[in-house]
């Protein structure tokens, strides 16, 4: 198990940290909607058994749109779209006589797009109860390159239901709010479900302009799949990977609508996943 599915980082850690905006549903015609560049570069993974190895370094880009849009006041429907994505890896250089001994290579395509809706079950008293069920669209490249371990997506087409709970509220005079999620990830193609968890935390530093924004995730594998670990052109083919992530996210209000965001996610543990952190940066509007 020499390369890992670094695209998995992409297709989970993305899914995650975007979805979790749901617990508080849009009135009917709002919306936010987001395009934003992400990027991973790594050059070593966890293990199935949690260790970290090194591995040719690859990097993992794609541009995506993130839509959350209000259709009635309880219902909503979500959009994520990575329209361009792309998976390179390095040359493989002899560290004694510099010859290259691998070539570099890199697969271009669309990742795996999610499509999903938001029932708000509850608001009240500062208090957001939501559930949101996702389907994860197969539309990215399961095997690429010459020995077929390129991906933009995972090929298997998902299911994912998730409660979604968060509060507002104050502390000596300063805003904050609380979410947390709890998810079942139904997966086909022989891949183990997952169940996801996620908690995040976020106060408004300058009011209606400045906020900062910190997530623990977590995904863990069911291993009730029967697909190998390890495909038939070696790599690995990202079933049962488990992790347990941060993040921190500053978004900018340029205007009462329109901003910028940055973030930047790492791990904490894991297992069959790019060991590196990875980097998102976006502009947003936010139609309230």
């Amino acid at each position: 198990m020499t390369i890992k599915k670094l695209v998995a980082t992409l297709a989970i850690i993305l899914f995650c940290f975007q979805f979790s905006f749901s617990q508080w549903t849009k009135d009917k015609g709002k919306g936010y909607y987001k395009v934003s560049a992400w990027y991973l570069e790594s050059d070593e993974h966890y293990t199935d058994t949690g260790d970290k190895d090194p591995n040719a370094t690859r990097t993992d880009f794609n541009f995506n749109f993130y839509g959350q849009y209000g259709l009635t006041k309880k219902w909503d429907l979500i959009a994520y779209v990575p329209f361009f994505a792309r998976t390179t890896q390095n040359d493989v250089v002899s560290g004694t006589t510099g010859d290259v001994l691998t070539e570099g290579e890199a697969v271009n395509s669309i990742g795996d797009i999610d499509l999903g809706v938001s029932y708000g079950i509850l608001n009240k008293n500062s208090w957001a109860l939501s559930a949101t069920f996702t389907l994860g669209l197969p539309t990215g490249k399961s095997e690429g390159g010459s020995d077929g371990s390129f991906q933009t997506g995972d090929g298997e087409f998902n299911q994912l239901l998730q409660l979604n709970l968060g509060k507002s509220f104050s502390v000596y005079n300063q805003s904050f709010y609380g979410k947390a999620y709890l998810g079942f990830n139904n997966r086909t193609n022989d891949f183990s479900d997952q169940i996801t968890t996620g908690i995040e935390f976020g106060t408004q530093l300058i009011k209606n302009k400045f906020w900062l924004i910190g997530r623990l995730n977590t995904i863990q594998s069911l291993h009730n799949g029967s697909l190998n670990a390890q495909n038939s052109q070696g790599s690995i083919f990202a079933n049962n990977i488990e992790y347990v992530g941060i993040g921190g996210e500053a978004s900018y209000y340029i205007t009462k609508k329109l901003g910028v965001s940055l973030n930047y996610s790492s791990l904490l543990s894991g297992k069959i996943i790019a060991a590196n952190p990875s980097f998102r940066a976006g502009v947003f509007l936010d139609i309230k």
